[in-house]
């Protein structure tokens, strides 16, 4: 996937070859490996993704899909640990996204 840094706005180019902007929520690191929540800017959805950050040949970051469900599951369970020692308010003024439950 290319993509692109730009004020906690990410593009990336889906499948379909479409530039598609998402929300950056949170990054954050397990294991030596940096890691992304994303949401899509143009969606009615509250859908997020956590996509592997690596590098390519230039040093630019790139945003990766996490395919081995081994390394998705540590990582969403890793968000969470994360989420709870950041737990706070709905009208805090904080960057993270809360959820509606």
């Amino acid at each position: 996937m290319d993509n692109e840094f730009n004020n906690d706005i990410i593009e990336l180019i889906d499948e379909n070859g479409n530039e598609v902007d998402f929300e950056l929520i949170s990054s954050f690191e397990l294991d030596d490996t940096r890691y992304a929540v994303v949401a899509p800017i143009d969606s009615e959805s509250d859908d997020a993704y956590i996509l592997r950050v690596e590098q390519d040949e230039n040093g630019e970051d790139i945003f990766v899909g996490i395919d081995d469900e081994d390394e998705f599951n540590d990582v969403v369970e890793a968000y969470n640990e994360l989420l709870e020692e950041y737990e706070c308010d709905d009208d805090c003024d904080c960057h993270h996204h809360h959820d509606d439950e």
